[in-house]
C-alpha cells in the first residue's frame, strides 16, 4: 500500500545516531540558473533551455513548469505554449554551463575542503561532512547553500544524511518543497530518515531505474521505506547482486558507497550528436567522428580509464512519411577490438576513421553520428608491451591538451582530422553569449 504524501517536519534537529555523514549539493534547474546569472531581468520569469540542435527541452525553471511545459518535449510542439506565456528560450550554451559548474565546485571545495568534494555530474557534487558532525547541520547546510548562491549566482539545494543514497533522498525532498524546506533538508536521526523514506516513491531512489521500479511494484514495494525493510539476500537475488545489497545498506544508514564509488558501474562512454544540417560527404562524417572520439577519450581520461573496444555509428535521414515531421533510417554501426586498451586520442581516432569509411555509403544523407568506447578498464591495469618502448610523452601531451581545452573551452587544441569548417556542427539559433569564456562576449554594463 502506498504511503500518503504528507510532508513531515524533518528539519528539527536530533542528535545523530549514525556513523557517516554525507551531503549532496544539486543545482536547481542548472542550465536555466546559468542563463539567469547574466540576465537579472529574467530572474523570476519562465525559462527553458533546449537540447543539441534545438531539438527538445532539457531544462525548465519552476515558473515554466507551472505553465505545463514538459521535460524532454519537442521544441516545435512546445513552441506555441512558450510563445503564449512569453517563456524565455535558449539554445544550449555548454561553454557557459561548464564554466559555471567549475565555479560551483570550486566554491564547495573552498567551504569543506578539496578532499571532501566528489563531483558527480555537471550540476551535482557529494560532500563528505565527517569532520563537521558536531556542527549544527541545518545551519551548515544553509551556509553552504547561501554562500554558493552568493558567490556564483546559481541556486542550489542541499541534502544531508548518513549515507550518499539517503542524502539524495533528502535533496529530492528539499527540491520538491523549496519554500517549506528552504532548499535544505537534514536527515540525522532514525525517525527523520524513516519519515522521509515513507514519502519517497521507490522510483525516486538513487540507483533504482524505471524497469527496477516496475519490478519492485510487483513485489508490493512502492516507497523507499518498504524497500529498506527487504533482506539483503533478497536484494542480492532480485536487485542486481552486490549493487542491490549496497543500496539496501545505504537506506538503512550503513555506509556502503564511498567517495568516488559509483552505485552503477559504467560499462561504456558515448559521444553522439545530431548534425545541424544533414551531410552526404565522407569528409564531414570523418570530421564529426574524429571530434566525437576526442571528446569520448577526454571523458575516459577524466575517470582514469582506458577502452579496449571502439564502435562508430551513423543514422541516415529519410523522407518523412505523410503525417510525420521527422524520419530516419536504421542505425548503421560497426566496431573494432583494439590491440590494447588505451585512452590516447591519437590511438582511438585512427580506428574510428577506418570504421567511418566502412559504414559510409555514397549518395546517402546522414543526420547523426556517434562514437562509443567499451571494454573499459582502469588505466593503471594496462599490461605493458614487451616489444614497444614505454613512453609517458603521449600521456603528458594528452593531459596538456585536456588542461588547455578545459581552461580555454571550445576545442582550442584539436587533431587535424577533426576539421576546421565543420559544416555538420549543431544548430544553436538561440544561444546566449559565452559570457565567461570569450573576451568578445563579455557582459557589458552601462
Amino acid at each position: 500500500m502506498q504511503s500518503t504524501e504528507v510532508m513531515p517536519n524533518i528539519n528539527t534537529l536530533h542528535s545523530s545516531s549514525f556513523r557517516g555523514l554525507h551531503a549532496i549539493v544539486d543545482c536547481n534547474s542548472f542550465y536555466c540558473s546559468c542563463e539567469r546569472v547574466f540576465r537579472p531581468d529574467i530572474r523570476h520569469k519562465p525559462v527553458v533551455v533546449l537540447s543539441n540542435n534545438d531539438g527538445c527541452i532539457i531544462s525548465r525553471s519552476d515558473e515554466a513548469k507551472k505553465f505545463g511545459v514538459e521535460m524532454a518535449g519537442p521544441y516545435f510542439k512546445a513552441k506555441p505554449l512558450l510563445e503564449k506565456y512569453r517563456v524565455e528560450t535558449f539554445s544550449s550554451n555548454y561553454n557557459l554551463y561548464g564554466d559555471m559548474s567549475w565555479r560551483v565546485m570550486e566554491t564547495l571545495r573552498t567551504l569543506v575542503g578539496k578532499e571532501n568534494v566528489e563531483v558527480y555530474s555537471v550540476d551535482e557534487a557529494f560532500l563528505n561532512l565527517e569532520e563537521f558532525k558536531t556542527r549544527d547541520l541545518q545551519k551548515l547546510g544553509m551556509h553552504i547553500r547561501k554562500t554558493t548562491e552568493q558567490w556564483t549566482g546559481v541556486a542550489v539545494s542541499v541534502g544531508i544524511a548518513p549515507t550518499k543514497v539517503l542524502s539524495k533522498v533528502a535533496n529530492h525532498l528539499a527540491k520538491k518543497n523549496k519554500i517549506e524546506s528552504g532548499c535544505v533538508i537534514v536527515l540525522d536521526s532514525e525517525e527523520k530518515v524513516n519519515e522521509a523514506l515513507c514519502i519517497t516513491p521507490v522510483k525516486e531512489v538513487w540507483g533504482v531505474g524505471y524497469k527496477s521500479a516496475e519490478k519492485l511494484k510487483n513485489y508490493g514495494i512502492y516507497d523507499a521505506y518498504q524497500l529498506k525493510q527487504m533482506p539483503e539476500e533478497w536484494a542480492r537475488k532480485n536487485l542486481g547482486g552486490v549493487v542491490g545489497v549496497r543500496l539496501i545498506k545505504e537506506l538503512k544508514g550503513e555506509h556502503a558507497i564511498g567517495m568516488e564509488d559509483e552505485l552503477v558501474e559504467k560499462k561504456m562512454i558515448a559521444t553522439t550528436r545530431m548534425f545541424g544540417t544533414p551531410v552526404t560527404e565522407l569528409r564531414d562524417i570523418k570530421e564529426a567522428v574524429a571530434t566525437y572520439t576526442s571528446r569520448a577519450a577526454e571523458k575516459l581520461r577524466r575517470q582514469q580509464s582506458a577502452a579496449a573496444v571502439i564502435s562508430v555509428f551513423v543514422v541516415p535521414k529519410e523522407t518523412p512519411k505523410p503525417g510525420e515531421r521527422f524520419s530516419h533510417g536504421p542505425t548503421i554501426s560497426t566496431y573494432a577490438v583494439l590491440p590494447h586498451a588505451t585512452s590516447l586520442t591519437n590511438e582511438l581516432i585512427k580506428p574510428a576513421l577506418r570504421l567511418a569509411e566502412q559504414i559510409w555509403e555514397k549518395g546517402k544523407l546522414y543526420k547523426k553520428a556517434g562514437v562509443m568506447l567499451s571494454g573499459i578498464v582502469p588505466d593503471d591495469t594496462i599490461q605493458g608491451n614487451l616489444f614497444v618502448p614505454a613512453s609517458n610523452n603521449n600521456r603528458m601531451l594528452m593531459n596538456m591538451i585536456d588542461n588547455i581545452n578545459f581552461s580555454m573551452r571550445n576545442d582550442t587544441l584539436k587533431f587535424a582530422s577533426a576539421g576546421t569548417e565543420k559544416n555538420w556542427k549543431m544548430r544553436q539559433e538561440l544561444r546566449s553569449p559565452r559570457y565567461t569564456s570569450r573576451w568578445e562576449e563579455l557582459r557589458e554594463v552601462k
